[in-house]
């Protein structure tokens, strides 16, 4: 978790004007006991069963306080060098520290950071008021994690002017007022100081253990209770609740979505907008006010056991402020997040007087249903259960060829990554593990015959990871289908998640969880996914900076390797195909505007990466805005990621509900350029194999006829 104030209103409650924030400093927090037994349990753990251990020693202490400090400023807008130079007199301490159970390095450090946010905050209230020049020549720099931090207060304030600056210009070049934008960034910078004096050492402990496991490899991660929590329902897609999505705006946790189906949905009592000031427990149980509350903390109120009551005081969605309350009651019950679950759409692609249907299936993360699983459960959630339907309903459509959009799925269970690939290759080997003391062991599907067999393609992109990256690697090997896409994430390396109350023999949670590295994917043909992912047949643009996203971006990311192929015969020869289907490819895209803006877009995103400062100087961000505005005047709405004509200068809090549903529903339905110029390779080599096979077919015919 990254604590900076840039994203504090996508993990905590916006907190109303309760504080009396002149009276002193934010609450100085000090870790618990279990933290500091957690700490030194969760090293003993590291230091002996990791894939590659680690010795915790000064070595590994310098990385883990560098890392800490950068989660909490990595802009280096907060910290002063001082604070710096003073927090890293400790930074070969912090091995002893956790051997000796003792937190209270990691917890000063935080303790400076809240009170550098109230100071950092007020000072930005006060410039409010004072006129602003935009006449002058200056720039604000956009990114500041290699700068120095500044050297004295006065520094500190001068860049704080100008990120003041530029928060005022980009609202007044979206057409606001001066007094509408004083009242939004005064909002704006309240909310921020606000939740200075609502961290819990729970925020601290768990920041400072993702210092500690990412110190080791990019990929260990411990899991606080509510984290851990959180990762059991993104894999079994459900959990027990209301089934609605809260949001906090103008200091209200607000309705933002019913789930269909859900007992909010279903009960008819609650809208989008209502907004929740008190929660009770049971039939009868008192209702306590959550207005000021942290999101996280009404959401695990709300949460439940299933068949038990909630209570909610609600402030409908057009009342004011002192408007009539009303009092509902739910029965909580297990809910389907069926938004994140496998989904099927059909693309028809025009192909000269024919049309072709390419049926899309889009896979967000290959998710299972452990716990449903291990009980037995014959009807447990899981992505290849879900895929597997989904293929035999397009199958009914007749599609000519079915595309996996696997875009930006981060992965999951390495044995849904397995049964996927069965779907479309049968029986087989399918990835290789190697453990930490060097055995090897081949993952295989018993699938005995694949569920689809006709033309088929994987779309992926940088977003695409470790489940993803073995999925789309093995339909590579087995020539079974076209990627298409930009070089995947490069995650090749295996975690198991350790419950380290049940290495305590705890009776009750308080430890947490520890994602553990234990061993590294290699794919069927003897490489690795590691470091260099899945490099795609037919190569799309991408969105993604390579430099700063994807595993060769971290310091410390295993290296590439590879080790024998596996035993495994391949079931197709795409790479016959693939120079017919590059230059198809190159000439469609050649005629197509939208393609072309698209990679226009790119290249205006890569240079705006690249200057990493900002004008400050009106007219100057007047003319870029023109600029950026012709650009974009022609042709259609298209999926390219990139929005710069249509700065509002808004965060999405501060916007109305209707409106920032308003632009949600906008983005889903531009065009999206790469999955459409996708199906039209996947419509190719549709035609390339029918007319491979008629051509086989043909051969045959005339062999028969000399015999």
């Amino acid at each position: 978790m990254h604590i900076r104030y840039g994203f504090l209103w996508v993990f905590l409650a916006i907190a109303p004007s309760a504080y009396a924030l002149e009276t002193g400093s934010p609450p100085v927090l000090a870790p618990l006991e279990q933290q500091a037994q957690a700490a030194h349990l969760s090293a003993q753990f590291l230091t002996r069963f990791h894939y590659k251990p680690v010795p915790l020693d000064d070595a590994l202490s310098a990385k883990i306080m560098n890392r800490f400090i950068k989660s909490l400023d990595p802009d280096r807008v907060l910290f002063l060098q001082a604070d710096i130079d003073k927090f890293m007199a400790d930074s070969a301490k912090i091995d002893d520290a956790i051997n000796q159970e003792d937190l209270q390095i990691p917890f000063s450090i935080f303790n400076v950071y809240e009170q550098r946010v109230v100071d950092r905050m007020s000072y930005a209230r006060g410039l409010l008021n004072q006129k602003i020049d935009f006449s002058v020549q200056e720039d604000y720099p956009l990114v500041r994690d290699k700068e120095p931090w500044p050297q004295s207060e006065a520094e500190s304030n001068d860049l704080w002017r100008k990120r003041v600056k530029n928060d005022w210009l980009r609202l007044k070049l979206a057409g606001k007022d001066d007094a509408a934008i004083r009242d939004t960034l005064d909002k704006r910078y309240e909310n921020s100081l606000e939740r200075a004096y609502k961290y819990k050492s729970d925020d601290v402990f768990q920041t400072f253990m993702d210092a500690y496991t990412t110190s080791i490899d990019p990929h260990t991660d411990y899991f606080g209770a509510a984290a851990s929590a959180e990762f059991d329902i993104s894999m079994k897609l459900s959990l027990v609740g209301i089934g609605a999505v809260l949001q906090e705006r103008d200091d209200y946790t607000t309705i933002r979505e019913l789930v269909a189906g859900g007992p909010a949905q279903l009960s008819g009592k609650l809208a989008v907008g209502d907004r929740i000031t008190g929660v009770g427990q049971g039939a009868d149980g008192p209702i306590k006010e959550v207005v000021g509350t942290r999101l996280d903390e009404i959401v695990q109120m709300i949460r439940g056991a299933k068949g038990s009551v909630v209570r909610l005081d609600i402030l409908p969605a057009d009342a004011g402020p002192d408007g009539k309350h009303r009092i509902i009651s739910l029965v909580r019950d297990k809910i389907s997040l069926d938004k994140q679950a496998a989904k099927k759409t059909i693309l028809p692609v025009k192909d000269g007087d024919a049309t072709r249907k390419i049926g899309v299936i889009t896979l967000p993360a290959f998710y299972e249903d452990f716990e449903a699983r291990r009980k037995g459960d014959k009807d447990y959630r899981s992505a290849s259960r879900d895929v597997a339907k989904l293929l035999g309903e397009l199958k009914q459509d007749k599609v000519d060829g079915v595309l996996i959009d696997l875009r930006d799925n981060g992965g999951g269970s390495l044995s849904e990554a397995i049964d996927m690939t069965g779907l479309f290759v049968g029986k087989g080997p399918v990835v290789q593990q190697r453990n930490a003391d060097g055995d090897l062991e081949v993952e295989k599907d018993d699938l005995s015959a694949p569920v689809w067999t006709g033309p088929l393609s994987v779309l992926i992109n940088r977003g695409s990871a470790s489940a993803s990256e073995i999925f789309a690697a093995a339909i590579q090997d087995y020539g079974r289908g076209v990627i298409v896409g930009e070089p995947s994430f490069g995650k090749g390396t295996v975690q198991t998640v350790v419950n380290l109350d049940q290495v305590a023999h705890n009776l009750k949670p308080k430890f947490g969880e520890l994602k553990v590295t234990i061993a590294q994917f290699f794919r069927v043909n003897g490489g690795t996914t590691q470091l260099r992912g899945v490099v795609p047949d037919i190569s799309l643009p991408g969105l993604s900076d390579l430099k700063t996203f994807g595993e060769s971006s971290f310091d410390n990311a295993l290296p590439w390797t590879q080790v024998k192929p596996a035993n495994y015969k391949p079931s197709g020869d795409i790479k016959a195909l693939l120079p017919e289907l590059q230059s198809r490819h190159d000439a469609r895209v050649q005629d197509n505007p939208d393609f072309q803006r698209f990679v226009a877009d790119i290249t205006d995103l890569k240079a705006q990466r690249d200057k990493r400062v900002v004008s400050l100087n009106e007219t100057e961000r007047r003319n870029e805005l023109t600029a950026q505005a012709n650009r974009h005047k022609s042709g259609d709405k298209i999926n390219d990621g990139v929005d710069a004509g249509d700065d509002d200068g808004l965060q999405a809090n501060e916007r109305s509900l209707s409106a920032d549903l308003a632009i949600e529903n906008a983005r889903k339905n531009v065009k999206d350029v790469l999955l459409n110029e996708a199906a039209s390779i996947l419509a190719d080599e549709a035609d390339l194999q029918k007319g491979a096979l008629k051509t086989a077919i043909r051969q045959s015919g005339n062999a028969d006829g000399k015999q």
